[in-house]
């Protein structure tokens, strides 16, 4: 196991990039999460472009409809053991 080495980080995720990431994913479109979650479309088109700040009750929101934990939403890039 010598021969291993952990991988490091080769892409940063924005906030938004992180909400497309996990809205496709899960084969759903931007209008289908605008039905879920209220958010109107036009909305969720400027998150994911990084045009509109997501907001604690607005990643409530999504987490609830992308079935994921907020801070998977609003801290994309957290590492865990530097947190620490």
């Amino acid at each position: 196991m010598k021969d291993y080495k952990i991988a490091e980080r080769q892409v940063d995720v924005s906030v938004g990039e992180s909400v497309r990431i996990i809205r496709e994913l899960q084969d759903m479109s931007q209008n289908e999460l605008a039905r879920l979650t209220g958010i109107p479309q036009s909305t969720i088109s400027a998150i994911e472009n990084d045009c509109v700040n997501l907001g604690v009750e607005r990643a409530k929101q999504l987490a609830v409809a992308l079935r994921c934990h907020p801070a998977v939403l609003v801290f994309p890039g957290w590492d865990i053991n530097y947190a620490a």
